[in-house]
């Protein structure tokens, strides 16, 4: 009896089998019935020579009520090209015999790397993977631009005076140390391209000499889009590399029209002395970051025409030292932070914290002329010294301002923060912020531009006897050649046509 219900286990188990491989061999043979694909074209952007690019994915789908049997799958210039390919999880160049049921669909992953072709100028690479399917030919065209690099891996260190040159961009990939002692000058047109945790040292000083038309620019190195937003660039995310760090021993660096975006932090000055120049930043952008901004402690730092903008800490944290600001746009309305932002755009500070002790270094000089200070924090105009300025210091006495320990000015500046009586401001503009074109809303897929719209305030409040030391701003407009000028912040005021879709 045992024996017969075994075997009666046996049989339909076997018929069941049968039952499910019922339709199995049944593909279509219509050359009518085709497969469908999510892309005609898998387009990759600007991929670095020798450097393997991001995966990327299409779809093939079989919408035909019969399955089919693809004949072959083939990447057309394969070894060539410097494309791969992944069907459904397998690696090859050609694949053979592969099913696809009816209704259902597959994956093909597709990855790319440049060989080098010894220019400064993009290429276009392209292939095509070829699907062979009832005697009917279909195509999917790859296509990536490939750029040529300088390759900094490994942490490299000057050691001497260098210059660098725009003939390649340079691609960092750990660190990259200029030593006490050895100054690095940057030609104009350079691009750094940061890796994920890479950084710039410098011990010894760095002149970037970039120009209005080529700037310097050091950014991420990510060059796609992000996947769950096919609009947004990785180049408007904060948090692509690590930063730029001054030590004790740096002095003299000079940035004029650079451009500094995406990284965890922006400049780091690190604790030194106010008696000699730190930094002097001209003409530039330092945007977009998800830690500080601009942090300096102790130290010299002179800014003018620059744009300070967006970050998850402090735009600018100043500790102690001696600071002047000239027609800069500090502003805070950050959106892509990794975390709430914690700190107003502007701190000023007369002493530093740690878990074992605190220091105190007295504020010489911070000076602010025609500058915006401007956030997404509230002005709370019941409150002095708050909204997106707050002084930190022991004694709050010196919030009032000290000659020789907290010695603080705001001239002409737009502030986002209670109207404040001290004769340390003189003919501010408080409480409101400016009107922008453009501040990072959804509607701007994040992208920013703080130069003033046509009803903003601020426009022609600047003091003139200031800005005839600047008379030009970052982008080439004359402050004081026009009827409107000068305006407070770094960008001069310039009429925008209206747009009639909008009127």
């Amino acid at each position: 009896m045992k024996k017969t219900m075994i075997l009666s286990t046996v049989i339909l188990l076997f018929i069941s089998i049968l039952a499910g491989c019922e339709g199995l061999n049944d593909y279509s043979t219509n050359p009518n019935h085709q497969l469908r694909f999510s892309v005609d074209t898998l387009s990759f952007d600007t991929i670095f020579s020798t450097v393997g690019s991001t995966t990327k994915q299409f779809m093939v789908y079989n919408p035909n009520e019969e399955a089919l049997k693809i004949e072959s799958i083939v990447l057309a210039n394969a070894g060539k090209s410097g494309f791969r390919m992944n069907v459904d999880g397998r690696k090859g160049s050609s694949f053979q015999g592969v099913d696809v049921w009816k209704k259902d669909s597959l994956y093909v992953s597709v990855e790319v790397t440049v060989n080098p072709n010894g220019g400064n100028q993009p290429l276009v690479i392209e292939d095509s993977i070829l699907f062979y399917t009832n005697g009917v030919r279909q195509s999917v065209l790859l296509q990536a631009y490939g750029q040529d690099v300088h390759l900094i891996k490994g942490g490299v260190t000057f050691t001497e005076d260098t210059t660098l040159t725009a003939d390649l961009p340079y691609l960092v990939y750990d660190s990259l140390l200029v030593a006490e002692g050895a100054t690095l000058t940057v030609e104009k047109g350079v691009t750094f391209y940061m890796h994920n945790r890479a950084s710039l040292i410098i011990s010894g000083a760095i002149k970037a000499k970039g120009t209005q038309e080529e700037p310097v620019v050091i950014r991420g190195d990510r060059l796609d889009y992000i996947p769950a937003n096919v609009l947004l660039p990785y180049d408007r995310t904060p948090g692509q590399w690590q930063g730029i760090y001054f030590t004790a021993s740096s002095f003299d660096n000079e940035f004029d029209y650079v451009i500094v975006r995406n990284g965890v932090s922006g400049l780091t000055c690190w604790e030194s002395t106010p008696e000699r120049m730190k930094i002097n930043i001209r003409n530039s952008q330092i945007t977009n970051m998800d830690g500080n901004l601009l942090i300096a402690i102790n130290c010299r730092v002179e800014a003018s025409n620059s744009e300070f903008s967006n970050a998850t800490d402090a735009t600018l944290a100043l500790i102690g030292g001696k600071y002047h600001f000239t027609h800069c746009t500090i502003a805070n309305y950050q959106r892509l932070a990794t975390r709430n932002i914690q700190n107003p755009c502007l701190m000023l500070s007369d002493n530093m914290k740690t878990d074992e002790e605190e220091t105190v270094f007295a504020l010489q000089q911070a000076w602010f002329d025609n500058c915006i200070i401007d956030g997404s924090f509230s002005a709370d105009s019941t409150r002095p010294y708050r909204g997106e300025i707050l002084f930190l210091t022991g004694n709050e006495q010196m919030e009032q301002g000290n000659d020789e320990a907290f010695n603080y000015r705001f001239n002409a500046c737009f502030i986002k923060t209670a109207r404040i009586n001290n004769e340390r401001f003189i003919n501010n503009l408080f409480i409101k912020s400016p009107s922008y074109l453009k501040k990072g809303t959804d509607e701007d897929v994040y992208e920013y531009d703080f130069r003033l719209a046509n009803d903003s305030e601020g426009i022609g409040k600047a003091d003139r006897s200031v800005s005839e030391h600047y008379p030009v701003d970052r982008y080439g407009v004359e402050r004081l050649t026009t009827s409107t000028g000068p305006s407070i912040g770094a960008y001069e005021y310039v009429y925008q046509e209206e747009d009639k879709d909008d009127m």
